[in-house]
């Protein structure tokens, strides 16, 4: 009897555990090419970050690693996928290529092409509902977070069955390229990647009386603490299943200790499921990648000073929570998810300068720059996504800083200019006078900058601006 072989085309699914689209593979077949495709018009966009790609190349040794222990390798070669994947069926006489669905602009041309030419069969994981099995009675998308979150739990009610690791692969004796040597891994960034790594990270944050996910609520938009999951990076590149963070916050829900704890466990849960959401967008209405989403802003007169865009990029804004988020960007490759709205509404209201410009920057640095939450979380606090912050919610980097930075403790970690700047004036250092400046070792102007604008005349020219917009 013939050897029967399949692909499992490896994209955005980094892991052995609960990935469905190597368990259909191995139910197809008796040997697997685990596939990974160099793609260089990924590559080399202008959205691809060196962090998030060393990140990417750190998570496929690591997944090589875990293919070796069950006797399998993986398998890498560089070119266009289709004609990699013509090349590999001719190789190996593959009778099926089994992958999951990616629902990014690129990946949905990329996979129509591959599958109107190869047998191509997708399986659904980015996300745990595919976005059209979560619509209104009429079939149409939901636009609006609480209903389609409803919708998604009504349909979702139990936690996901996740499938184990194969216990024994065995791939076919094909040429492999080695990954590339670089882009390294900063140390700078806190990271490990692989699916240890992130299912180590996921049992710390949600197991146990005492678990992180317990008081997610009350902590989760304080930026001087550890008190978030940190799974983006790992769920951006599928070294960990959403369906098993899912899986986790279900199984905190029903193991809460309190009333309160069982509220913070679904507050992280509805977190996760905004990322759903987002995914669902970006799937029904792909234009939102590159237009807003409301139309009634796709005239929006944008400033886009050139200084003031540059001064925002190179942490020189003069506002302390901003510069030092952007600085924990430019380094660790992850910010706080509050510190992404300060920073993006500050770019986009305060220096009136186009939310692409920031979107672009964060998928240049951000090892989870993903292009549905990347964008969905810009159009949100631009005021011009689906279910968007109205245009009027302008935030006050200096009340978001005391509210969650109170003791400046991230501020002095990411600007150490400020360090010995007293806590009354740490949150708007410009205040200081001279002799509290000479005491404190930092010249407003010299050492670190002045404000590159007032807060109120900003907001109330952001507020202006979206009007004459708004009609």
């Amino acid at each position: 009897m013939a050897t029967r072989t399949a692909i499992w085309w490896i994209r955005r699914d980094q892991r052995l555990v609960d990935n469905a689209a190597l368990h259909a593979a191995m139910s197809n077949a008796d040997q697997i090419v685990p596939l990974f495709i160099l793609d260089d018009q990924l590559l080399s966009s202008r959205y691809s970050s060196d962090k998030r790609t060393a990140f990417m190349f750190a998570g496929l040794r690591s997944l090589d690693e875990d293919l070796r222990a069950i006797g399998g390798s993986l398998i890498v070669r560089r070119g266009n996928p289709i004609e990699v994947l013509r090349q590999v069926i001719q190789e190996t006489s593959a009778a099926g290529i089994f992958a999951e669905h990616d629902f990014s602009p690129y990946a949905t041309r990329r996979d129509s092409n591959v599958v109107n030419q190869l047998p191509l069969t997708l399986l659904s994981q980015p996300s745990v509902a595919h976005p059209d099995d979560v619509l209104k009675k009429d079939g149409s998308p939901y636009t609006v977070y609480t209903p389609y979150s409803k919708a998604w739990k009504a349909s979702n009610p139990d936690a996901p069955h996740l499938e184990p690791a194969p216990e024994r692969i065995t791939v076919p004796e094909i040429e492999s390229h080695s990954l590339p040597e670089t882009p390294k891994l900063p140390e700078s960034v806190p990271f490990e990647a692989g699916y240890a790594a992130a299912h180590h990270r996921l049992k710390q944050f949600t197991e146990g009386n005492d678990a992180p996910v317990f008081t997610y609520e009350e902590q989760r938009n304080r930026i001087d603490l550890d008190a978030t999951s940190r799974m983006s990076p790992y769920l951006r590149f599928g070294m960990i299943s959403p369906r098993e963070a899912i899986a986790a916050a279900m199984r905190a829900l029903d193991n809460a200790p309190s009333r309160d704890a069982r509220h913070s466990a679904e507050t992280w849960l509805n977190e996760l499921i905004w990322r759903e959401f987002y995914v669902a967008i970006l799937h029904h209405f792909p234009y939102v990648r590159t237009i807003e989403f409301q139309d009634q802003y796709r005239g929006m007169h944008w400033i886009n000073d050139t200084e003031d865009r540059s001064a925002w990029e190179n942490a020189e804004t003069g506002y302390p929570i901003v510069d030092a988020c952007i600085r924990q960007l430019h380094s660790e490759g992850w910010m706080h998810n509050r510190g992404r709205m300060i920073t993006a509404s500050f770019l986009v209201k305060h220096l009136l300068v186009d939310w692409r410009a920031g979107e672009e920057h964060f998928m240049q640095h951000l090892l989870d720059g993903d292009p549905a939450s990347n964008n969905g979380g810009w159009q949100w606090t631009a005021g011009t996504g689906t279910d968007a912050a109205p245009y009027f919610r302008v935030f006050n980097p200096i009340l978001q800083s005391r509210r969650h930075d109170p003791s400046a403790t991230f501020i002095r970690k990411w600007i150490p200019e400020l360090t010995n700047v007293p806590d009354r004036f740490i949150h708007e250092p410009w205040t200081m006078s001279q002799s509290d400046q000479q005491e404190s070792g930092c010249a407003i102007g010299a050492d670190y900058p002045e404000p590159i604008v007032e807060h109120t005349f900003a907001r109330q020219r952001a507020l202006a601006a979206y009007k004459q917009s708004d009609g």
